[in-house]
C-alpha cells in the first residue's frame, strides 16, 4: 500500500506539473512471472520510471509501450507472453497482462509577461485545469505569491525564458509582455520553437510593425498559420479578464479544432 501511495502522490504531481505519465498496473498473470497482479509503475514521456513491474526485459519492454502510449496519447490492455515462443523473446514460462493508463494535459501554457493580462490568464487557465508557467524579469509581477498555481516561475526577461520553459509540441505561448520592443524578441524566440499555438497581444498597427521589423531576419509571421496576432477571438470586451477569456477560448478552439460555433448550432453526428 505505502509504495501505491507513494506513486500516486508523484502521479499528482507530475500532473500538477503539466508532465505526463503512465500508470501501468499488472492486472493478472499465469505461470511465472516476475511481479505479482497488482504490481504498479509509472512511466514518464522520457523513459524514466517510479516503482517497477519485476525489472529486466520484461519491464524495458512494458515501459517501450508505455512511452508509445503516451506519444498516442491512448492507453489499453496489453499482454506479455513470457513463453520461449511467446512475444517477448523470453523464458519465464509465463504471461503477464498489463493496462497502461494515459495521464496527459492536453497543453499547457507559456504565459510571457506578468502584468495584469497576463495574470488573468494564469487565472483562466487554473480554472479550465491547464498547467501554466509565467516568466517575467519583474519579481514584484512574477512570484509565487501572485501565481500560486503557476507549474514554474521564471524571473527572466521573457524572450530569455522561452528556451529555460522548454517549449515543445504541447506548449501553447501567449505573449502580453509590457512593451513592443519584448513582444518583438518573444515572438522571433517563439517562433523557431515547435509550439503550436502563439499568440501576442497588440494593436494591428504594433502588430503590423513588429511583423515587418521580423522580416528583416527572414521570420513572416503572417505565414507562420501558428501565430496569432492581435490575440483573442472577437468577443467583445476589453477589461483583463475579458481578453484573457478570448485568448484561452482561442487557443482551445486551435488544439481541438473546432469553429467556435454556437453550441446550439452545431449538428450533432
Amino acid at each position: 500500500m505505502k509504495e501505491t501511495r507513494n506513486l500516486i502522490k508523484i502521479l499528482s504531481e507530475a500532473i500538477d506539473s503539466g508532465r505526463a505519465a503512465a500508470f501501468v498496473t499488472v492486472i493478472s498473470v499465469d505461470g511465472s512471472t516476475p511481479r505479482e497482479a497488482g504490481a504498479k509503475m509509472l512511466v514518464f514521456s522520457d523513459g524514466s520510471i517510479e516503482g517497477t513491474v519485476g525489472g529486466g526485459s520484461i519491464e524495458a519492454l512494458t515501459i517501450k509501450q508505455a512511452v508509445a502510449c503516451l506519444k498516442k496519447g491512448e492507453g489499453g490492455k496489453f499482454v506479455f507472453d513470457l513463453k520461449p515462443k511467446g512475444n517477448t523473446g523470453m523464458i519465464c514460462m509465463g504471461k503477464m497482462e498489463v493496462f497502461i493508463d494515459v495521464y496527459k494535459n492536453p497543453f499547457k501554457v507559456l504565459i510571457l509577461g506578468g502584468g495584469h493580462v497576463g495574470l488573468k490568464i494564469a487565472e483562466a487557465c487554473r480554472l479550465a485545469g491547464y498547467p501554466y508557467l509565467v516568466a517575467d524579469d519583474r519579481k514584484e509581477f512574477a512570484n509565487a505569491e501572485r501565481f500560486p498555481g503557476a507549474a514554474a516561475v521564471i524571473n527572466e526577461f521573457p524572450h530569455k525564458a522561452v528556451a529555460a520553459a522548454g517549449v515543445d509540441k504541447d506548449t501553447c505561448v501567449v505573449i502580453v509582455t509590457r512593451g513592443h520592443a519584448l513582444d518583438r524578441e518573444c515572438l522571433e524566440a517563439v517562433m523557431r520553437t515547435p509550439a503550436p499555438y502563439i499568440g501576442m497581444i497588440g494593436s494591428r498597427d504594433k502588430v503590423g510593425e513588429i511583423f515587418r521589423l521580423l522580416g528583416k531576419k527572414k521570420l513572416y509571421p503572417l505565414k507562420d498559420p501558428r501565430v496569432h496576432s492581435p490575440v483573442g477571438l472577437n468577443l467583445g470586451g476589453k477589461a483583463p479578464g475579458e481578453i484573457a477569456v478570448s485568448v484561452l477560448a482561442e487557443i482551445m478552439k486551435v488544439h481541438y479544432k473546432r469553429d467556435g460555433a454556437h453550441m446550439r448550432d452545431v449538428k450533432i453526428k
